[in-house]
């Protein structure tokens, strides 16, 4: 999935960026207002990591422009003010959490997490298909109950293809979670996520195999099913 972090501070970026990769996020990045704005109109985002202090403007005012416009992406808002007074009117703004600044960048990523969960985002809990499971929680795949080693891309890879399985994904959309904006992509950058993927899940003795559904994109299902 795919999340645009809007901060100015670059080195706090640089670090959440890192840590939701590690979690399986790819991320954008805006520095203001008008670029986040900017970017959530062309982009398609699963959330919004938005700090309240902005160089050209409240990041409140950016949460209320989203709602305005019929925009539900879910909103955790970051800031220094936290009086009860703030946060509510960060929550009224049409923020759907509130940390405050500073806070350990592990829960940042355990609320994203959780906030998707109650999105209806990702599942809650292990989801299977044939004798391969994911559980959202902790991030692990296992095969016959055996876990098995994933790359983190291929396991983001795997994580958005099983949340659809037997539904087929597009290549478009494919690209547009696993991938950031500051990524150049191949024109075969899917393709190779793929084959390595396929090639892991046949290794580990996975039931669970991907299907190509030529012009369109993929789709997780139980093989012979």
């Amino acid at each position: 999935m795919r999340l645009l972090i809007v901060e100015d501070h670059d080195e706090l970026v640089g670090m959440l960026r890192r840590l939701l990769a590690a979690a399986g996020f790819a991320s954008d990045h805006a520095g203001t207002a008008e670029d986040a704005l900017l970017m959530l109109e062309v982009g398609s985002y699963a959330a919004v990591v938005l700090d309240v202090g902005l160089p050209d403007g409240d990041g409140r005012d950016v949460a209320r422009r989203l709602r305005a416009r019929g925009d539900a992406t879910p909103v955790i808002l970051l800031t220094a003010r936290g009086s009860v007074d703030d946060r509510v009117a960060g929550l009224a703004a049409g923020g759907d959490d509130y940390l405050v600044k500073p806070f350990a960048p592990e829960e940042l990523v355990a609320r994203v997490q959780a906030l998707l969960r109650r999105s209806g985002l990702i599942a809650d809990r292990a989801i299977a298909c044939g004798n391969t499971s994911f559980d959202p929680a902790t991030r692990e795949v296992r095969v016959g109950g055996v876990p098995a080693v994933l790359h983190a891309r291929e396991l983001a890879l795997f994580e958005l293809l099983i949340q659809r399985r037997e539904r087929v994904v597009a290549k478009a959309q494919i690209e547009a979670q696993l991938f950031g904006m500051e990524e150049l992509l191949g024109s075969n950058a899917v393709e190779v996520g793929v084959h390595r993927l396929r090639r892991r899940l046949a290794e580990a003795g996975a039931t669970a195999q991907i299907v190509t559904v030529r012009g369109v994109g993929y789709m997780l299902a139980e093989a012979g099913a």
